[in-house]
């Protein structure tokens, strides 16, 4: 089974304030769907608050990303399925869910993972 990341960034979740407990719960019972389902591997938002550094192998810690980077954002699910059209179903049950459109990314196979 290969593993997808399913995706969308903060600016295209615009939802009225009073919408978002709704939206929240509604993407909650995907996850838990997909937890039931055997498939969930990692979900979760970026916590915007907090600003990305870049950590060099001698340990400098530096404020920022890499140059061009554009800064993630948003949020994330990590899926493991048995091919590409169950990642665009997933997706459209997150997309559904978080009221936008989800991008959907294919891990390269690794055997050590």
């Amino acid at each position: 089974m290969t593993k997808y990341l399913i995706s969308f960034p903060s600016e295209a979740m615009v939802i009225p304030d009073e919408d978002f407990e709704a939206v929240a719960e509604a993407a909650h019972a995907v996850i838990e769907e997909a937890k039931a389902a055997g498939v969930y591997v990692f979900s979760g938002g970026i916590d915007e608050d907090v600003a990305p550094v870049l950590v060099s192998g001698d340990g400098t810690v530096t404020e920022g990303t890499h140059p061009g980077h554009r800064v993630p954002n948003g949020g994330y699910a990590v899926l493991e399925l048995p091919s590409r059209e169950a990642a665009f179903d997933w997706a459209a049950k997150i997309a559904v869910a978080c009221r936008c459109s989800q991008e959907v990314r294919q891990f390269g196979y690794d055997p050590a993972s």
